[in-house]
């Protein structure tokens, strides 16, 4: 079965430091796009960064400055940097990849279990 596991998260103090890992499951060829995803109490999912296979980033505006994804594609894992994390960042943080191919076959849009981050002030 293909899935997903995250690591890296805990609880951290405002100004600290986290960096988030996801890594897949064997059998995994080539993954598209991978991302970060969070969801805090009563908001919705939103989107915290992506890249592609090819290089491609994007980051909401909030994390811009204090964030940074990077990819290790021979090991089809992504990372995502936290720094001066603040209270606001407190959330489950989901791995996302998206186009996958296996020897099982192409997935889209597969989801890991989450990690919490939880920033006190």
């Amino acid at each position: 079965q293909v899935r997903l596991v995250e690591s890296g998260g805990g609880l951290v103090q405002a100004g600290d430091s986290l960096r988030l890992s996801c890594a897949p499951s064997r059998g995994v060829y080539t993954i598209g796009v991978m991302a970060w995803y969070r969801q805090a109490p009563g908001k919705q999912r939103e989107l915290v960064a992506s890249v592609s296979s090819g290089g491609d980033i994007d980051y909401a505006a909030s994390v811009k400055d204090r964030f940074s994804i990077s990819r290790d594609n021979s090991k089809n894992t992504v990372y995502l940097q936290m720094n001066s994390l603040e209270p606001e960042d407190t959330a489950l943080y989901t791995c996302n990849a998206d186009r996958l191919t296996s020897q099982w076959g192409p997935f889209y849009d597969i989801w890991g279990q989450g990690t919490q981050v939880t920033v006190s002030s």
